[in-house]
């Protein structure tokens, strides 16, 4: 069982498992057992999630979620099962947590007309510098 939040409650019934070779740190041991640990985990089948966070995560993981509404977190990096195992539940927390955290509403603001001000004037004064920069030519007709 994972708790991501006093209300939220990620139940092991949701979580399935699959092992297979892993490419990664181990020797011959990665030649002879099942290290690689695949968490699928059925977002939209989850009875721990709401009908709004199930939503927000296809559209915030949408990446990484599949047509089947099936979440994949593959771990490889460790040299036994059980370390892998760990890390993908780790994983899994840290991106559920992640993506159903609420965004703050962003309040639009104006530049100030002080700022305004004095870009303008930094714009003169610099236009200015190189018009005097500028070689004169003198007509003679």
């Amino acid at each position: 069982m994972i708790r991501l939040t006093d209300n939220i409650v990620i139940s092991d019934n949701d979580i399935a498992y699959r092992f297979s070779r892993s490419t990664g740190p181990g020797g011959q041991n990665v030649n002879k057992l099942n290290t690689r640990v695949t968490l699928l985990f059925n977002v939209s089948a989850s009875k721990g999630l709401t009908d709004v966070q199930k939503k927000r995560l296809s559209a915030r993981l949408a990446n990484r979620i599949s047509k089947d509404g099936v979440l994949k977190v593959i771990s490889q990096r460790h040299r036994t099962q059980q370390a892998n195992r760990r890390a993908t539940l780790k994983r899994l927390a840290e991106l559920l947590t992640r993506a159903l955290k609420e965004k703050p509403v962003r309040k639009p603001t104006a530049v100030p007309y002080a700022a305004k001000q004095k870009r303008l004037l930094r714009k003169r004064r610099r236009a200015e510098l190189k018009r005097q920069r500028k070689s004169v030519t003198l007509d003679h007709d």
